[in-house]
């Protein structure tokens, strides 16, 4: 079931260096919110920070509240591996796993979870395929390599993986830069599709993308090199593009900079 996210206060660090500074915003349920900003304006960070990812780096760590509808992910004794779980993330390039299978990619987070009988196994692979636009394409090579899949084809079995064990929220750290165009619309279509059934996050570098996919878009920026990362503004994509409320904005979207 998707949730709806609330951060507030949010700074994240590496070491004592800080990364992003104060962001507070809201992501609705069963909307694409999209990620915009220059490179280094911190929002892949900020991404990592939903699912506890950013704690993982070497000297990361996180203040202020990030809530999953009523439950706070950075509370006392929350584990972060069933944060994970239950906001799943594709990354940047896809990764399937390259000594496993097509089958055993889409299995590999359910096996790790719980005991699930084969016939199990086999439903919740196909549904994940078929989610991920992905099943017609693979049902007759699902014991090859993943790894022999097209860049596009792998793409979307990490998002089978990623939905496979039900989360309620995707996040997507640019999904499509490492593809070519047609790929890259396939996932677009796929995004789509997909938050139907759950929340979902998005960074991108492809405005045209942000436009063409996301219900709401967030705008990041840096006053100057050295600087934390900020949010300027989070509006409907439409209001964004067409008449955004801040300069930098505008002075962003039209090219003037970044």
């Amino acid at each position: 079931m998707a949730k709806r996210i609330d951060v507030s206060g949010l700074n994240a660090y590496y070491g004592s260096f800080l990364a992003i500074e104060d962001i507070s915003m809201t992501v609705e349920p069963r909307s694409v919110t999209a990620f915009i900003g220059p490179s280094g304006c911190g929002k892949s960070t900020f991404l990592r920070t939903l699912n506890r990812m950013h704690e993982v780096t070497p000297g990361g760590r996180v203040e202020g509240k990030v809530m999953l509808d009523d439950e706070n992910l950075y509370g006392a004794g929350i584990d972060p591996v069933s944060v994970r779980r239950e906001v799943g993330m594709v990354f940047q390039r896809p990764n399937p796993f390259p000594t496993m299978s097509v089958y055993d990619n889409v299995a590999a987070g359910l096996r790790l979870n719980g005991k699930y009988k084969k016939s199990e196994l086999d439903d919740i692979v196909e549904k994940s395929l078929r989610g991920a636009n992905l099943w017609n394409e693979v049902k007759d090579r699902l014991n090859k390599p993943g790894s022999g899949l097209s860049g596009g084809q792998q793409q979307r079995l990490c998002i089978a993986r990623a939905i496979a064990v039900e989360p309620n929220v995707l996040l997507m750290d640019e999904p499509c830069s490492a593809l070519d165009p047609i790929s890259t619309l396939a996932i677009e279509d796929l995004i789509g599709e997909l938050k139907e059934r759950f929340t979902i996050v998005i960074v991108t570098h492809n405005m045209q993308q942000a436009a063409r996919v996301s219900d709401r878009t967030a705008f990041f920026n840096l006053a100057a090199v050295g600087q934390p990362g900020k949010l300027i503004e989070i509006d409907d994509t439409e209001r964004i593009f067409s008449n955004p409320s801040v300069q930098a904005t505008e002075d962003y979207i039209s090219g003037r900079f970044g």
